[in-house]
């Protein structure tokens, strides 16, 4: 099930980035300041996992062109919503955004039989999106998958045996999985578990065939041999992974790319989010900004407020029609 009781947030403070340039913002940037001197970037998971390294890593380039310090807070628990919620009921002055994930964002709306705070499609506004994340998908290295094609064929000779792991019933390791399933005509057994990390455990352990998630999830233990990379989820070149096989390529009209951005209050002055628009397009142009977000299995990818909407209508549209298609509850 998909773990959404409201467990309470801890609240932990990120190290302090820069702070407030005498009179604005450094090198002609966008300036002034929102809601104080400090600005927040609200992240709903544990430090060290993908969405709050991102938030870390933007939240330092941005105090710079802000010329306002600005801090990350980690309220985790009930799938990004505690955190959600925190932003969408606070003070719509740009003083704190939400570090919106592609799941909390389009999939847990979608998911029928589940209970939600707030709703994000009306409560929340896009402000820009700032990576991409590409997925993974990965099996033991002890097993005999050694290609995606090898896993398919296995599955086709033996309908309900293999299993695929998910990060939760309604994740998108979940969905990832049930389309990857219908689009290949397979029938996979799903095994769900309280997060990416102990998903990854088991495929590592053969305790589960395959796991599709986020790539910075799991780069590191693919790079350890201790997960055996099959495929990526989309078909954008690979410096790091030149000749791994692509999800399109084998299955014709799957592809799972995720993405990372911030999202603000409903009310949202149209002059605080294009402050922030304009500090996150600005600090995507830095090669070390970009390096760093690629070290962590992101793709960086600037998007202003209006194309960001449009590619959460998108994915909206893609995920309900996998939940309506699989029909998935989580009641």
């Amino acid at each position: 099930m998909l773990g959404l009781a409201l467990l309470g947030g801890a609240l932990l403070a990120g190290p302090a980035m820069a702070q407030t340039a005498p009179g604005g913002a450094p090198g002609g940037s966008p300036g002034g300041t929102m809601g104080g001197s400090t600005a927040r970037i609200v992240a709903g998971f544990a430090p060290g996992g993908t969405s709050d390294i991102m938030a870390r890593l933007v939240a330092e380039a941005v105090s710079q062109l802000l010329g306002q310090r600005v801090i990350v807070e980690n309220r985790t628990g009930a799938n990004g919503f505690i955190a959600a919620e925190a932003v969408a009921r606070g003070p719509a002055d740009g003083s704190a955004l939400f570090q919106c994930p592609m799941g909390t964002m389009t999939i847990s709306p979608e998911l029928p039989g589940l209970t939600l705070p707030i709703d994000v499609r009306t409560e929340l506004v896009p402000v820009a999106n700032v990576a991409l994340s590409r997925y993974a998908v990965v099996a033991g290295p002890r097993g005999p998958y050694h290609s995606l094609a090898d896993f398919i064929a296995a599955a086709r000779r033996q309908p309900d045996t293999l299993s695929y792991a998910s990060a939760g019933a309604g994740s998108a390791q979940h969905l990832a999985g049930e389309r990857l399933a219908r689009l290949a005509g397979l029938r996979l057994i799903h095994v769900p578990y309280r997060g990416a990390a102990p998903a990854a455990l088991d495929v590592m352990a053969g305790r589960a065939d395959l796991l599709i998630t986020n790539l910075g999830d799991v780069v590191r233990q693919i790079q350890g041999g201790e997960l055996r990379l099959l495929a990526l989820g989309d078909a954008a070149p690979s410096p790091d992974f030149p000749d791994v096989a692509r999800l399109p390529a084998i299955v014709p009209g799957l592809e799972v790319v995720g993405w990372f951005g911030l999202c603000g209050p409903r009310g949202l002055p149209a002059e605080a989010s294009q402050r922030w628009s304009e500090a996150v397009r600005r600090a995507l142009e830095d090669p070390a900004l970009r390096r760093k977000l690629g070290e962590n299995g992101l793709t960086p990818q600037f998007e202003d407020q209006d194309a960001f909407g449009r590619r959460m209508e998108a994915d909206r549209r893609l995920w309900r029609d996998t939940i309506r298609d699989a029909n998935i509850r989580v009641d």
